[in-house]
């Protein structure tokens, strides 16, 4: 019988594999982190072999350790970091440079350039949902293209594949059977248009992206090929970009639901169903989620820089041992003591998108400890989730009820209860914290009938942690007020 799903979860900073059962425990999990390289400033880069390598390995671990029958397992599903941009030759099956992250900032000034023929931004905008910006994959592929040797005559001649993270395993999983992506993942490239279902060729003609390198678009719940496991060949049946799978994980089937997830950066979804929202409040339209061959349409904020935040203060600063020491000390503090920290790191992402925005830490004094720095890095994403729910109530018309959370920042009770304060809402943490994973497998799980439909999922979902906000209306304006000062410190620093 079959009893187990597994989930291969790529993210930005380690690769991971879930195994759930008909009852979403974890039966098992194995993690190998990933390294990023910066070969300059601003430029952010992975071993895409490493990619690979890390998911087919914590893959293999898993199962070892759990001893789990792969006979027993329904089948896989994948969830990845989006935009990230891989290009590799279909005959060596290797790729032609490292792979582009989506932080990678190199082609911000590119960027820029489209965007002063303003007829060519708003195409964009109009066609894939998404603005002008370096977090794309679209003019990562293009710089690859210019800048390796031969890479473009490669391309013309069809040697050379393109595909985000999702794209590269799914290939690689299939011993190059299949190259492919979902709907969602696509929507991120800025080379899809999301409302025609297709690759955009005014896009690709203007970047000079032969149309033949780029993957066929499918169903984020279908069989798309299988993996061999230890001589047993398992359904591949689901694939989202994490967001996205996030969003799914949190069951937020219906038209208004809303999911914010905490990890390297924040991500603010709301299902807007069968309706494309045009934001005007710098948010972006992307699809939320592709079923049948139809699509469900999203509202997604973005923070580029979140709990990575908490990881600067350990790595670089050496403030913190350990990632969880950040909520302690956030809590040794009455305040923050003045402090306001707006981590631009790699600009600004939603609503602002300013990609020569840099962080700032401003009020400091003589009082100022280490504790402030870190309560006031704590607050940094809270409030950078407030700018974004409310760009999403503006756009949408919609005020938020409730806010679903997951990530790994979401265990921080301090964070949660003050999100929950600046928002005035409640912030609900679900029992079952891996949501992207958790996504992956219930695709999986559909298309292969391990799980009959939504409404059985919906009956899964359990909440482990109701936040109430208590923070007064007053105390409220005036640290968004200062916020917000912080925030026009950091703007356009780089130019």
């Amino acid at each position: 019988m079959k009893q187990y799903l597994v989930a291969l979860d790529q993210g930005t900073t380690s690769s991971r594999c879930l195994i759930f059962d008909r009852n979403q425990n974890i039966c098992g999990m194995a993690q190998r982190e990933v390294e990023a390289h910066y070969p300059q400033t601003g430029w952010v880069e992975q071993d895409a072999m490493e990619l690979w390598s890390s998911q087919s390995s914590v893959l293999t671990e898993a199962l070892a350790k759990t001893g789990i029958d792969p006979h027993a397992i329904a089948a896989i599903g994948m969830t990845n970091q989006r935009e990230t941009t891989v290009v590799w030759n279909r005959y060596t099956g290797k790729p032609i440079y490292p792979a582009i992250v989506w932080q990678c900032r190199r082609t911000a000034d590119r960027c820029q350039q489209l965007s002063e023929d303003k007829t060519f931004a708003q195409y964009v905008q109009t066609h894939t949902g998404l603005l002008l910006d370096a977090y794309f994959s679209a003019t990562k592929l293009e710089w690859i293209l210019n800048h390796v040797p031969n890479a473009r005559a490669q391309a013309q001649a069809g040697e050379l594949l393109f595909g985000t993270v999702d794209t590269w395993l799914l290939w690689k999983l299939t011993e190059g059977k299949i190259h492919a992506t979902d709907y969602t993942n696509a929507s991120r490239t800025m080379l899809y248009d999301i409302q025609n279902l297709c690759w955009d060729a005014h896009i690709c003609k203007k970047l000079g992206i032969p149309m033949e390198m780029l993957p066929k678009v499918v169903n984020s719940s279908q069989i798309y090929g299988f993996a061999s496991l230890h001589g047993v060949d398992v359904p591949i049946a689901g694939m989202a970009g994490d967001q996205q799978a996030a969003l799914f994980g949190q069951c937020c089937f219906s038209s208004g639901q809303t999911k914010n997830t905490y990890g390297t950066g924040c991500f603010l979804l709301m299902n807007t169903g069968k309706h494309l929202c045009r934001s005007k409040n710098g948010l972006l339209s992307t699809i939320a989620i592709g079923l049948g061959g139809q699509v469900q349409y999203a509202l997604e904020g973005s923070v580029f820089v979140g709990g990575a935040v908490i990881q600067w203060l350990r790595d670089q600063l050496g403030i913190l041992e350990t990632a969880r020491d950040a909520e302690r000390l956030a809590l040794s503090v009455l305040d923050n003591g003045g402090i306001y920290f707006v981590p631009a790191f790699t600009g600004l992402g939603a609503p602002y998108w300013d990609m020569y925005a840099r962080g700032t830490l401003v009020g400091l004094t003589r009082g100022t400890t280490a504790a402030h720095i870190v309560r006031a890095a704590q607050e940094a994403i809270a409030y950078q989730c407030w700018d974004l729910v409310q760009s999403m109530e503006k756009d949408t018309g919609l005020t938020l009820q409730e806010l679903k959370v997951d990530g790994g920042a979401s265990r921080d009770r301090f964070l949660m209860q003050f999100q929950s304060d600046l928002l005035n809402k409640p912030v609900l943490r679900p029992v079952v914290r891996e949501t992207t994973a958790l996504g992956a497998a219930y695709l999986a799980g559909l298309a292969v009938g391990f799980f009959h439909n939504l409404e059985e999922l919906q009956e899964l979902g359990q909440i482990d942690t109701c936040y109430t906000p208590a923070m007064e209306q007053p105390q409220r304006t005036a640290l968004l007020e200062q916020w917000h000062r912080a925030i026009s410190r950091s703007q356009h620093w780089a130019q």
